[in-house]
């Protein structure tokens, strides 16, 4: 059923927001690095990998430059579409193709670089290698401003990644795969779409009264 539901509304989405995608895929064309999408390689279901669409936000090389593959505010390596595009999501859009071809799902265990993947516990990649990856999803709702956390943190940002963000990440990852279901999708579609209007929201907090508590060592920066 959720992949009846990923088919139809992907298809829908992809013809309703193709002409408004056209400037958008005209205006990195002629700008930056004049390229239109960027595909990365991510981990999906099964364990595979798989690339990932994105519209281009940030120079190609990135992460072989200063910065790796976190992002961080202001980051040099953003194209001059790059900030618009990744404050408003509008550059995860293109995976509405991925959804449509079946190697994502509308939500679902955010897909990660498999440098990041291999960070997560045995059991967190048991749980989310057995469905599909999202384009939105709990982890990606309560992370959705990341690059903006990090900058604030005093400590190594990769250490503070690695060590406090992945495991806690892994943890909402893990509860998702216990309670995914046509209803517990249709509400995180619906606190997504409220988060992009009020990204300062916590509104899953009220809904989802059981998701794994947030750890000490990030309440400060919650």
């Amino acid at each position: 059923m959720i992949r009846f539901f990923d088919i139809f509304f992907s298809f829908i989405a992809i013809v309703i927001l193709f002409p408004f995608m056209i400037p958008i895929m005209v205006g990195l064309k002629l700008t930056g690095e004049h390229y239109v999408f960027y595909r990365q390689s991510r981990i999906g279901k099964g364990g595979k990998e798989f690339n990932i669409l994105k519209f281009a936000t940030m120079l190609k090389d990135s992460p072989n430059l200063p910065g790796g593959v976190l992002t961080q505010k202001d980051d040099p390596r953003i194209l001059p579409m790059g900030k618009f595009l990744r404050k408003t999501k509008i550059n995860e859009l293109p995976q509405l193709i991925n959804i449509f071809v079946g190697e994502m799902s509308i939500i679902g265990p955010r897909p990660q670089a498999k440098r990041h993947y291999d960070l997560y516990s045995d059991e967190v990649k048991v749980a989310i290698d057995s469905i599909p990856p999202g384009l939105s999803g709990i982890a990606s709702i309560v992370f959705r401003d990341e690059e903006y956390l990090l900058d604030r943190i005093s400590i190594d940002r990769d250490f503070f990644h690695d060590t406090v963000i992945v495991p806690y990440k892994g943890e909402l990852e893990m509860w998702y795969s216990r309670h995914r279901n046509i209803l517990t999708n249709f509400l995180l579609v619906l606190i997504t779409v409220w988060i992009l209007v009020r990204p300062e929201s916590n509104i899953y907090m009220v809904i989802f009264k059981d998701i794994p508590s947030i750890p000490p060592k990030l309440q400060a920066y919650a």
